[in-house]
């Protein structure tokens, strides 16, 4: 007699463990496709992230000029192409009111250092450690790059690698 009992506890206790899991899981699906999808027109999500050099850079700190949000990885083939057309539209339009920032996901300082230096890359290069910038902007492939106009909308969304006259073609057209 003690021991159905306690096959029917631990039974239970199974059972039980078995239905919240299964509630959890449909929970979670349920809600996974309520997050916002960032989207062109929308509002550009605000962040800051700090440069290799400690310098902060806001988002919401370049109202008023173009902004060219690059996101990549050392390991991505395309990402690796694009650096150096990127590094060359960035000279041109640095003092033209569009700012470039590069945001490498959550690799180590030192990859992504001895990356920029084997490059020779003069734009501003942050990581994302934590990869919030990525979600928030829905990053799930890369290269993705971001153009967001004076206003702080997103004016275009582009997941394929980009050359040099595609860049600066894209930053004439969220030049201030």
């Amino acid at each position: 007699m003690q021991r159905k009992r306690k096959r029917l506890f631990i039974r239970s206790i199974i059972l039980a463990v078995l239905v919240a899991a299964i509630g959890y899981t449909v929970y979670v699906t349920a809600t996974g496709g309520s997050k916002k999808v960032v989207k062109e027109g929308d509002q550009a999500p605000n962040f800051v992230l700090t440069d290799l050099n400690g310098k902060k850079h806001q988002l919401s700190d370049y109202k008023g000029q173009g902004v060219l949000l690059n996101f990549w990885g050392t390991w991505c083939p395309p990402c690796k192409k694009e650096m150096p057309a990127l590094n060359e539209a960035y000279k041109t339009f640095e003092d033209k009111g569009v700012q470039v920032i590069s945001i490498n996901i959550a690799q180590s300082d030192f990859e992504v250092r001895d990356f920029v230096s084997s490059y020779g890359l003069d734009f501003p290069m942050t990581i994302d450690q934590t990869k919030s910038v990525m979600r928030a902007y829905n990053v799930d492939q890369l290269p993705a790059t971001f153009l967001i106009d004076s206003k702080g909308k997103i004016k275009r969304i582009l997941t394929y690698g980009i050359t040099e006259k595609e860049f600066k073609q894209y930053m004439e057209s969220i030049q201030p």
